[in-house]
């Protein structure tokens, strides 16, 4: 029993080392936006809002493409797991091609989002900024892919700490550009919310060389000469990270879409109904964080130990991560039921919203059950290589049932008066708790089926 807890110990430790700096990258990237926010404020109402719509646009368009890339991750973790580290040169050479076909039809969605706000009837001046801002950040979308690229290559070896400093240099750096451009200071014009684009832009691709310098410098990945010898595409290598990354960037788009969809559906209730539910989106991203970061760090694990040949191995630091990411839950459930008013008090002054926003963040308070075992159980899945399944299960448990249920609940006195946002809360809780059922039903049926498929070693006997 000692030696079983030892051995738990050890792993939750590992499984922290891991998943602490991407946890800190992950805020940092989300405080890009937060500081982004804070200072359009200052530039005018219009700037601010231009900002909002364009990001809602962009982020999910990003989640998608790099979504795709993150398949780099498992696939690099294998070979790192195998001892084969000398061959994850094609896998990234091979990623960075993926990356250039999607960064042109980023830009090319992004330059091209009038149809989308025309449908969205914008006032002409708030519409044409919105444009401006997207045109802005498309200049950096190809370098944001290829950084992803080379954060997931890193990732795949269990280097999460140079991601956590790029990610903290890139927030240092958007500050000051941000203040330059969106003010016109040191002699530039001042461009207001749309130079906050143009600041992203020039983050992204500073991320992007501060990558390209470590990898080339970095004492682990200098003597794998991952620039030299450069390969064309293969077919082979380019249909595996597709095959393996496409469903990724349909989850996350599925999940992202979702809260959109929330919020459009709430649009017509009014603002006290649309800042309860921003507040609440906001809130539960941010403690995300956690069980997310713990998924990630699932991923680089389990996937260089089934690359190791230790499926059951793989299937401990499995459960154990899922064992962390349920106490983060059990913690940040009590803390938002006691506390659900006074968090809600520091965005809002408002008793309106306090008071809806305060019930929303207490049905949200439950799910960080399911949340916390959904995100860490296909977190696991992605490290043996198993994406596609997934997909199909996060879409029945987002949009086969916790929409419609959502629906059911806010807008139709089916079943009692309809709840109008606590509905819509209470369909995503119910969503979420079968997509938290059927993901872990799905790992431990996979890391069975690695265990079995793994030949017995038996020692030979003496005569």
């Amino acid at each position: 029993m000692f030696k079983l807890s030892q051995k738990r110990n050890a792993e939750v430790r590992y499984l922290l080392r891991l998943g602490w700096p991407i946890m800190v990258a992950q805020l940092a990237q989300n405080a890009m936006g937060f500081v982004d926010t804070l200072m359009a404020a200052r530039a005018g109402t219009e700037d601010l809002a231009a900002i909002a719509l364009g990001s809602s646009l962009w982020l999910p368009v990003f989640l998608a493409l790099a979504g795709i890339l993150m398949a780099t991750t498992p696939l690099v973790a294998h070979l790192v797991g195998a001892g084969r580290d000398s061959e994850t040169r094609l896998p990234l050479q091979q990623a960075f091609w993926v990356a250039a076909g999607l960064g042109l039809l980023g830009v090319i969605i992004l330059r091209n989002a009038n149809p989308v706000l025309d449908l969205l009837q914008l006032a002409p001046g708030l519409q044409h900024k919105t444009q401006d801002y997207l045109d802005a950040i498309s200049w950096g979308f190809p370098a944001f892919l290829f950084y992803q690229v080379m954060r997931s290559y890193c990732e795949g070896f269990g280097k999460t700490h140079p991601v956590m400093r790029i990610a903290v240099l890139g927030v240092l750096c958007n500050i000051p550009l941000n203040y330059v451009l969106i003010f016109g200071k040191l002699g530039l014009p001042e461009l207001g919310g749309v130079g906050c684009g143009y600041a992203t832009a020039v983050v992204m691709w500073i991320m992007l060389s501060t990558a390209v310098f470590y990898l080339l410098k970095s004492q682990h990945f200098k003597p794998l000469r991952l620039f030299n010898d450069w390969q064309p595409p293969r077919p082979e290598q380019l249909l595996q990270l597709l095959k393996l990354g496409v469903p990724i960037g349909f989850s996350l788009l599925i999940e992202a879409s979702m809260f959109c969809v929330l919020a459009l559906m709430l649009a017509p209730y009014g603002e006290t109904v649309i800042a309860a539910n921003q507040i609440t989106i906001s809130y539960t991203g941010m403690i995300f964080m956690i069980p997310l970061s713990i998924a990630m760090a699932l991923t680089i694990r389990v996937g260089q130990l089934v690359g190791r040949g230790e499926p059951v191995e793989a299937r401990h630091a499995a459960q154990t991560g899922i064992l962390i990411t349920l106490f983060v839950a059990l913690f940040s459930c009590s803390l938002s039921l006691l506390l659900a008013r006074q968090i809600t008090g520091l965005y809002t002054s408002s008793e309106e919203i306090l008071t809806l926003a305060t019930t929303l963040i207490s049905i949200a308070a439950v799910f960080q059950f399911s949340d916390a075992l959904q995100v860490s159980a296909a977190g696991a899945l992605r490290g043996y290589k198993d994406t596609s399944i997934p997909l199909v299960m996060v879409f029945i448990a987002y949009w086969l049932v916790g929409l419609p249920v959502g629906y059911i609940l806010g807008f139709t006195d089916w079943l009692r008066p309809p709840l109008i946002a606590a509905g819509l809360w209470y369909g995503l809780l119910i969503g979420l708790s079968v997509g938290a059922v059927l993901l872990s039903n799905r790992l431990a049926r996979i890391s069975r089926q690695a265990i079995n498929a793994t030949p017995i070693v038996r020692p030979a006997q003496s005569l």
